[in-house]
């Protein structure tokens, strides 16, 4: 997020505000001035909802996959919408940096699996839904 917030401020911190009205950037310039402020492409403002976590070791790895995933196509996106290298090699790095994640996030899953006890690993919550011995009474 660093990186990206970087790159666009190093993209807007002159812009006049003729360019501004120009480029479409005028509606966000009256809000944050030149700030950063993560938001969707469409406008939409970043929040916590991007995070999804259940708690279960399997459906929050399948989170962290997908999440990887999607990262990785707004990159390709970006890398074919910019040409400029002072923005593209930091985007490239970036995507790479998504794919090592997947697969590291993959690995994971993995294990994980391996070290459950039931082969119907969909049909229960590890964390939560173990055997329990009875109380001594």
């Amino acid at each position: 997020m660093e990186m990206v917030c970087a790159i666009v401020y190093q993209l807007t911190k002159n812009l006049s505000p003729e360019e501004i009205k120009a480029s479409g950037f005028d509606k966000y310039y009256v809000d944050h001035t030149l700030a950063l402020w993560p938001q969707a492409a469409g406008g939409i403002p970043f929040n916590a909802c991007e995070f999804q976590s259940k708690g279960d070791p399997i459906t929050d790895l399948f989170e962290n996959l997908a999440a990887e995933q999607k990262a990785r196509t707004t990159y390709d996106n970006i890398l074919r919408l910019v040409k400029d290298p002072e923005v593209s090699d930091p985007i490239r790095f970036l995507r790479q940096r998504e794919i090592v994640h997947f697969q590291r996030f993959g690995e994971s899953l993995r294990l994980v699996q391996e070290q459950l006890d039931s082969r119907n690993f969909y049909a229960f919550n590890p964390e939560f839904d173990m055997p329990r011995s009875a109380p001594n009474c």
